[in-house]
This record gives structure tokens, sequence and C-alpha cells, in this order.
């Protein structure tokens, strides 16, 4: 016997929050979260580049994952690196952990916001469908790796390559903003 669609995305959306509250829980109870403050990650790529790297994009993903925002990565990083070489590290962290989170939110709840049948939700769904790439690169612009978008646009059907495309365009601007604006904070502060 076959479910009924609606079922199956309840289903669905109740498995991705499990999924999350689950990797919320587990870096609360581990300690993990302390690790996600501006000290810990600058420290994490000052003690081993390589592996600071490695571990540096794995924490952006989970952060992204647990609903926290980029800057402290940002932030972190241009303390640790520098402006250039920072900024670079982050744009590349960021992109990784927006896709990665697109992956696991489309994965586990599918297009869910197309079953919203509200005349405004489907004004807006048809306009991302017109543009998705423009659409993605216009909210990255103005939201960066804000994690809601990313949950938005995984559940709104959007491709994973206009996805990615958009994002890979609509990050650069915006994190070049930061990277001159904490970089000029760290200087006024004396931090680096």
């Amino acid at each position: 016997m076959a479910l009924p669609i609606a079922m199956t995305r309840y289903r669905r959306l109740i498995l991705l929050a499990l999924l999350l509250l689950t990797v919320l829980l587990t870096v609360e109870l581990t300690g993990l979260r302390e690790q996600f403050s501006l000290p810990a990650l600058r420290a994490l790529l000052e003690a081993n580049l390589a592996v600071g790297l490695l571990l540096f994009v794995l924490a952006f993903v989970i952060g992204n994952l647990i609903q926290l925002p980029g800057w402290p990565f940002l932030a972190a990083a241009i303390l640790a690196l520098g402006t250039v070489v920072g900024g670079l590290v982050t744009y590349m962290a960021a992109c990784v952990s927006c896709l990665v989170t697109f992956q696991v939110v489309k994965g586990l709840g599918g297009s869910a916001l197309r079953d919203i049948d509200k005349p405004l939700a489907k004004k807006i769904l048809s306009r991302l469908d017109r543009h998705p790439v423009r659409s993605v690169v216009l909210l990255r612009l103005l939201f960066q790796t804000m994690p809601a978008l990313n949950y938005t646009l995984a559940l709104s059907g959007v491709k994973r390559r206009d996805y990615l495309l958009g994002t890979l365009l609509g990050l650069p601007l915006p994190l070049l903003v930061y990277c001159f604006f904490f970089d000029r904070i760290a200087r006024v502060l004396q931090l680096v």
C-alpha cells in the first residue's frame, strides 16, 4: 500500500528535523559547541594549516547545519591567515558548507515547499523557476551563507547546478566586503 504524498512529505520533514536535532544535540553534549568560538576557530587554523583547513571546513559545514552564521568563521580565518588567504579559505569553506547543507536538506526534505498551496508561495517559486541562478545570486548577495536560506533553497526544488552556480557567483562580493570590515576591526583593535 502506497503512502499518500502528504504523508511521505511529512515523514521526510520529520526525518530531516530529527537528523538536525541529533546533530545539534551531539554538538552540545560532546562539548563541540565551544569549538565554534572565534578563538577556537582561529587556534584551529593556526595550529596545523593542512589539518586545520579540513577541520575548519568540517566545522563550517556542521555550523551551517545547526544554524550558526558564517561570520565567526570568516573572522577567525582573517585573524589566523590574513585578509586575502582567510577570505579565500572562507569562500571555499562556505561554498562546500552551503552545498553539503543543500544536499542533506534536499535529500531528506525533498522539495517540500512546492506543496504549499498559497498564492504568494507559488508566485515566489515561479520567479525562482524562471531565473534560478540569478535568484540564488541575489539571495547570496543579501543573505550570504545564512543557514535558513540554504534550507529554504534546498526545499524549494531548485536544481543543484543552479544552486551551486548561484552560490559561487553570489558569495564573493559580500565576503570581500566582510573581509575588509573584519580586517579593519582587527587593525583598530590591534588583533593582527
